[in-house]
């Protein structure tokens, strides 16, 4: 690993340097793939014990893990999953039941994906009702994250999704789903989350996070977490530590 430091984002004259287990422990190691297959559930959960990552991001299909990959291939990692992916063009109904059932096979966390056309409609109520829903099917100590494609809203319809995925009772609001066309995270989109939220919840960056240089910014912009699929070319990026 590179043994220069990572200082993206920070004001003139500091140095922040966040070394490659200091990031890990910030990582969602994600396999959506749809062509994903049980062999490569099994590597990504190799790959995510020898990496140091906090958990491991796998489609519902999947669940539970041990099924997929064996007794103990979770040891130590929260296990995340999706609802109304990608699309979130799905009845509130289907999305809670979805996120049950995941939570039943065994899902520590549930990224969900909010309506983004009724957000981009003004209707931001059904947007908080959608959330409510699926939050009422994640009870605590089940970890909620609202994915709200930060890249196809205008900043003042992001804030307005931000505040009822809040009111709503979301553990985090995360950027991007990935397979957007408008694209993933930006450290514009993570600053008006954070600005937003403040400290009250997490904020999940994802979706085109490819190097340790764009990794370090988002987390510098006020990301919590990150959403990587190629962790390993991130965190080699950075000093070892």
């Amino acid at each position: 690993m590179s043994t220069e430091s990572s200082t993206a984002g920070t004001p003139e004259g500091t140095t922040t340097t966040w070394t490659a287990a200091q990031v890990a422990r910030l990582v969602d190691h994600t396999l959506l793939k749809p062509e994903a297959t049980p062999a490569d559930v099994a590597a990504l959960l190799a790959d995510a014990r020898r990496l140091g990552v906090l958990a491991v991001c796998v489609s519902p299909s999947f669940l539970p893990l041990a099924q997929t990959a064996g007794e103990g291939s979770t040891d130590g990692l929260v296990v995340a999953t999706v609802c109304g992916f990608p699309s979130g063009k799905h009845a509130s109904e289907v999305k809670a039941a979805e996120a049950a059932a995941a939570v039943a096979a065994g899902a520590d966390e549930v990224d969900m994906v909010i309506d983004v056309g009724a957000a981009l409609s003004g209707d931001v109520d059904a947007v908080r009702a959608d959330i409510a829903a699926v939050r009422a099917a994640v009870p605590a100590p089940g970890v909620l994250k609202v994915i709200v494609e930060s890249a196809a809203l205008p900043d003042d319809v992001l804030v307005a999704v931000c505040r009822a995925a809040e009111e709503a009772g979301a553990d985090f609001v995360k950027t991007s789903t990935g397979f957007h066309p408008t694209g993933g995270a930006s450290v514009h989109a993570v600053e008006v989350m954070r600005a937003t939220v403040g400290g009250r919840l997490g904020i999940k960056a994802s979706g085109g996070i490819r190097t340790a240089e764009a990794a370090v910014a988002l987390l510098e912009a006020g990301a919590t977490r990150l959403g990587l699929s190629g962790t390993a070319a991130v965190l080699d990026g950075l000093p070892q530590g």
